[in-house]
């Protein structure tokens, strides 16, 4: 039993110990008989839900591209380029600039040679790129081994594992402790000794708290309480409250019809989420936040909706369809009466509420989402539904309830402002998809000062749409929007000259964009090299601040502009700390390939970004950036490591901790 016991104890250390080495992909690599004179080698991918990996040929300053290397070639050429088999999902990416096309759940790539005669050996590798919403990997090896005779075209494996899954072996789990032979530093091998342990001790986890169905949910809340207040919502309240109170002498039962009634409403604008998906697919909705030409359509629909709240036109569904639904929910009873009395409600709002449900529609779609729509909707209906219940319980208090007037207008065109702003962010989208640079940073920036201004101008009642009131009085709540409107205003203009604009950030197209900046005041590293940026640190007496990024790691860009800009994270790096950034995805050779063991397997690292990804493995037992670890300038960690979470304060106090631990040591 204490064996079992022990056994048991050493695999789940084992399994903690390599939590954060992810395994998304695994590849089958095999050479297949074309004619007596060509071969193909087939690489072909499992990808796990949720992970893409990017196709050949992207370009330079992008996602890394799928590419085929050999290492050895005897007996045989390479026959054009590896060709990528597939279905390819191809959209633009927001952070790189440019197209870029991937692959999801599989992946095939094939590489055509040519047998020259005799015999032939193949030896090489495949290099791809991985990433999810949160992390990408560092560029990872299939390698391969192939021999055989051109004669016959017969062709074995010189090795028995070629065929299998070297990727996932190779890449993902580690066992030794062995550095790369290359480094000179003295104490190389203490620098390079792994400390997974000690990470696991201080409490090291990789698990991120998905906060994105909350953040739907609450947007679609906020917009069902605006629709709420619209001419088309808040009359019909309290007559429908009355109606149900009224069509039962029976309190309890009226009270049982207004629940009933406020249920329906949510069942169908869910039912309405629902179809969106069924619709447009989990591709297509995945799509929408960098296909141009959805972008393009969102961005009119919204200006269209904008100016049906300026009061330019009313947009109204045929009222042959809300009658006909009216007289089916008069001739019938029951539950069957309250549902179509809903659904007659759904139809009559919809001037004022399809706007509003459009423009949310278009916001929880673009997070990527496959339920984001449903998600959104349910917190929509629920605000919709909620007055409904809760008069029915309280009815008193329908007497209290604000007579309509011109505030529900003034409520209709501030929504307009804001649905004319948010227009210009699917805009930017296209604009940077196409290249047409009409709407760089700065001329999104003068356009949102524009219109948070004019908002602000006519919250103070110096501007006049047609159905506003002629009553010049401005309420206490219209004035302070307004002053947060201007004030608004007058924060963006600092962006106009580059200020980084935290507030606006998600919205604004790239600082890159950006045509005229004097901010410079960022977070550069020391070093790019990790045996030189430790010796520095040892001769500074300072801990280390340790960046495995990459040059495609979009959630990596994320994290530089949002978190690294705060000021005192920025001091905190900057003062304190020697920051080594090590791009994993870094192309420059080695000035000879490097062979090392893991777990039993050998691998060449061929790049400097080979060798950082080596690093980040065997030392620290992760391969997805961005990822940030503090240590001393011994080597050993200071603080639990840190993944992609753009919470500030959290952040700092990563960084303090590390700090405050480094003190103690010393």
């Amino acid at each position: 039993m204490k064996k079992i016991f022990c056994s048991i104890f050493i695999l789940f250390l084992a399994i903690v110990s390599y939590a954060q080495i992810q395994e998304p992909v695994k590849f089958k690599t095999e050479l297949k008989n074309v004619s007596a004179t060509e071969v193909e080698i087939v690489f072909t991918a499992s990808i796990e839900q949720g992970w893409h990996v990017y196709s050949t040929d992207l370009g330079d300053g992008g996602p890394i591209s799928a590419t085929f290397n050999t290492d050895k070639l005897v007996g045989a050429e390479v026959v054009g380029k590896l060709r990528p088999v597939g279905k390819e999902v191809a959209s633009f990416d927001k952070l790189f600039e440019m197209n870029v096309r991937y692959f999801e759940h599989s992946a095939q790539f094939v590489q055509k040679l040519k047998l020259t005669g005799g015999d032939y050996q193949i030896v090489g590798y495949l290099e791809y790129g991985a990433c999810n919403d949160e992390n990408c990997l560092p560029p990872t090896q299939v390698e391969f081994s192939f021999t055989g005779k051109g004669q016959n075209a017969s062709a074995s494996a010189s090795n028995a594992d070629a065929k299998t899954d070297t990727a996932s072996v190779d890449a993902v789990v580690i066992g030794g402790a062995d550095a790369p032979t290359s480094v000179t530093v003295s104490d190389a091998s203490d620098l390079w000794k792994p400390v997974i342990a000690e990470l696991n001790a201080m409490g090291e986890t990789t698990s991120q708290e998905d906060m994105s169905w909350i953040y739907i949910f609450i947007t679609g809340f906020v917009g069902g309480l605006l629709a709420l207040f619209t001419p088309c919502v808040w009359p019909i309240i309290p007559m429908t409250v009355s109606f149900f109170l009224k069509r039962s002498k029976d309190r309890k039962k009226g009270i049982r019809d207004a629940w009933t009634y406020g249920a329906a409403i949510v069942v169908i604008y869910v039912a309405l989420g629902l179809a969106i998906t069924l619709i447009f697919g989990a591709n297509a909705l995945n799509a929408l936040s960098t296909n141009a030409i959805f972008n393009i359509l969102f961005c009119l629909m919204l200006i269209v909706f904008a100016a049906s709240f300026f009061g330019a036109f009313e947009i109204t569904l045929p009222s042959s369809w809300s009658t006909a639904v009216d007289s089916k929910a008069e001739a019938t009873s029951g539950l069957i009466s309250i549902f179509l009395m809903a659904f007659t409600l759904s139809l009559v709002s919809f001037s004022c509420t399809g706007p509003i449900i459009g423009f949310l529609l278009v916001q929880v779609s673009t997070t990527g989402n496959v339920i984001a729509p449903a998600i959104g909707m349910l917190g929509f209906a629920l605000a919709l539904a909620l007055p409904f219940t809760l008069f029915a319980l309280f009815p008193s208090w329908l007497k209290s309830m604000p007579k309509s007037g011109g505030w529900m207008n003034v409520i209709k065109v501030t929504l307009g402002f804001l649905e004319l702003a948010f227009a210009l962010k699917f805009l930017s989208v296209a604009d940077l998809a196409y290249g047409w640079r009409i709407l760089d940073r700065e001329t999104f920036l003068a356009l949102w000062i524009v219109i948070f201004a004019l908002l602000g101008f006519y919250l103070l009642g110096k501007i006049k749409f047609p159905h506003d009131d002629d009553d010049n009085k401005v309420s206490v709540p219209r004035f302070f929007l307004a002053l947060f409107s201007l004030a608004f205003a007058v924060y963006m203009v600092p962006g106009l000259w580059g200020a980084p604009l935290k507030a606006v950030s998600a919205f604004a197209p790239p600082m890159q964009t950006q045509d005229f900046n004097l901010y410079n005041d960022e977070v550069h590293a020391q070093f790019n090299d990790y045996d030189m940026g430790m010796a520095y640190a040892r001769q500074q007496g300072k801990p280390v601040m340790l960046d495995f990024t990459g040059y495609g790691c979009v959630n990596c860009r994320k994290m530089e502009l949002a978190v690294w800009t705060d000021s005192k994270v920025r001091d905190l790096i900057n003062n304190d700390y020697v920051l080594i950034t090590l791009y994993v995805d870094d192309k420059t050779k080695l000035p000879s390939p490097i062979k090392v063991q893991e777990n039993g397997v050998e691998r060449t690292l061929r790049t400097v970004g080979d060798k950082w990804s080596y690093l980040q493995r065997v030392k620290f037992g992760a391969n997805a950036q961005p990822f940030y670890v503090l240590i001393d300038n011994e080597g050993a960690p200071l603080n639990k490591s840190y993944s992609y979470d753009e919470d500030i304060p959290a952040y700092v106090d990563f960084l303090q901790k590390g700090l405050d631990n480094y003190k103690k040591k010393q």
